[in-house]
């Protein structure tokens, strides 16, 4: 933490039901703060309708160069793909 105080993530909600996206950070001493800041900084024209503020050391990250051993058990399993099926003659609304 510095003068500015810590770095918190920022993530928007831009129709309830949606995903939350991130969209930048911003500095705060407190997660009020950091709310108002991003309130501020990134729904200035009713882009949102809900943020999530998240202190940056607080996010876990996989290793980029851990790819290969953290994401290949799912590589065995084909089914889990939609291109596995084929859809059937008829089916509608798939």
């Amino acid at each position: 933490m510095d003068t500015q105080g810590e770095i918190w993530e920022v993530f928007i909600q831009s129709k309830p039901g949606l995903a939350h996206k991130h969209v930048g950070n911003v500095h705060a001493m407190g997660k009020e703060m950091a709310l108002q800041n991003a309130r501020d900084l990134y729904t200035r024209r009713k882009e949102g309708t809900c943020i999530w503020v998240v202190k940056h050391q607080d996010i876990v990250s996989s290793v980029p160069d851990d790819d290969g051993s953290f994401f290949e058990p799912s590589n065995d399993k084909i089914y889990r793909a939609a291109t596995y099926y084929e859809i059937p003659e008829g089916a509608k609304h798939i």
